[in-house]
């Protein structure tokens, strides 16, 4: 069975509930996993169309992409004006990294992780002009991938700069020393903060920060940040994901990717996905997370009819029935995944972006619930080994920790 499409080694990036004087509903988009392929074209040989497909042929490329490459221009063109056609005017966007193509270390460079960043970004600010964005590097954006320095470099320094509208002369300097930073949320009277942490840093496959016990002494400065929030009376709270008395106050969303990219990771079976984008509305005056959709292509669709269609997937509170998209309701929403098969299907077909429509049976259903119960390896082991649950035949990998889009929620 497909297991959950993991974003490995995102940026962390949480709302620190800091309050927020300007009151009522508000937006935002978030949007991660762009992967574009520069040299994605459509051929009638199936070995020359694109260099993210590998060794594997690509008999029926279309001009929107395929399932087996990233992103080609076009489509995350589409997806960056189709944000704007939805909902033009959100109060920011975060834009979760993962910008270059999934090819060895040697077909890319420097030079060419730059230019896709530089590239994405300019589109992003042509669209979105006035809107403030917070960025972060994903783990395909360094040279070589995954081998993020605890310290300045050049991509830091020219990333940096790239997103200049974007940041505060502080955050700027924080960023060329270790691609993290902190900035406040938009609006004359805010005082709420957005943290976003490098989480390339603490990588397993990262050589270049393995004896470090705190790559960047960025949890040193993560405790300052909230310190300093504290003594200024901003009520943070701690980023973890756990349960308070039982009650749980704390959630992860994943994001869907643009890149249709069939995963090569290994147990995972057909780990494609349909390009997808997602704005979340939240109440301004408490960063509590009302609701959620995703928008998505039909990959197959588009490349049929020759026009890529956004159109809505699904919205979380009515595909879930759940009052919002706390905490709360989302622990609700877990326990009728677990329980109602309906449910269960709903969910599995969401996960790949209304790509995988096969049935969820037990051992699919043991995968999912404890991969979306649990975050760590062992526990996510142990729950896999409970009474009941089944495992599906030849799954090889436990599933890594959502380091996704973490929101933290007040009660």
């Amino acid at each position: 069975m497909r297991a959950p499409r993991m974003r490995l080694l995102k940026l962390l990036i949480f709302l620190a509930l800091w309050g927020v004087t300007k009151a009522g509903p508000g937006k935002f988009w978030h949007i991660s996993d762009l992967h574009l392929d520069p040299d994605y074209k459509v051929s009638t040989d199936p070995l020359q169309v694109c260099p993210s497909a590998g060794s594997q042929p690509v008999p029926n490329s279309g001009p929107w992409g395929d399932y087996l490459c990233d992103s080609p221009w076009v489509l995350i063109n589409s997806s960056i004006y189709a944000m704007k056609e939805i909902e033009p005017e959100p109060d920011f966007i975060l834009w979760t990294g993962d910008d270059t193509p999934h090819v060895p270390n040697e077909r890319l460079g420097e030079a060419a992780v730059l230019k896709i960043v530089e590239r994405l970004t300019k589109l992003i600010r042509e669209v979105f002009p006035d809107t403030k964005v917070y960025a972060a590097l994903g783990n395909h954006d360094f040279h070589p991938k995954n081998q993020f320095p605890a310290g300045s470099n050049n991509i830091y320094n020219q990333v940096a700069e790239l997103w200049r509208p974007w940041l505060s002369n502080e955050s700027i300097a924080l960023f060329k020393e270790g691609a993290f930073y902190s900035e406040k949320l938009p609006g004359p009277r805010t005082t709420g903060r957005i943290v976003v942490l490098n989480t390339n840093l603490y990588y397993s496959n990262n050589e270049q920060t393995a004896s470090m016990a705190d790559p960047g002494r960025q949890f040193q400065w993560l405790e300052d940040v909230l310190s300093n929030a504290s003594r200024a009376g901003e009520m943070p709270l701690s980023p973890t994901v756990s349960l308070l008395k039982g009650a749980p106050i704390s959630v992860m969303f994943l994001t869907p990717g643009v890149t249709p990219w069939k995963t090569t990771l290994p147990g995972v079976v057909n780990g494609a996905n349909n390009p997808g984008i997602r704005v979340f509305e939240y109440d301004r005056a408490t960063l509590r997370l009302q609701d959620m959709v995703t928008y998505f292509v039909n990959l197959s669709q588009a490349n049929a009819q020759g026009t890529a269609r956004w159109e809505l997937e699904y919205q979380l509170t009515k595909a879930y029935r759940v009052p919002d998209a706390g905490a709360r309701a989302m622990h609700a929403a877990l326990g009728r995944i677990a329980s109602d098969q309906g449910t269960l299907q709903r969910y599995y077909v969401y996960n790949s972006v209304s790509y995988d429509t096969r049935a969820c049976d037990e051992a699919c259903r043991a995968e999912h619930v404890c991969a979306l119960r649990e975050v760590g390896f062992d526990a996510y082991a142990t729950c896999l080994r409970a009474p009941g649950t089944a495992l599906a035949p030849g799954l090889a990998l436990l599933l890594a920790p959502p380091l996704g889009l973490s929101v933290l929620l007040a009660r």
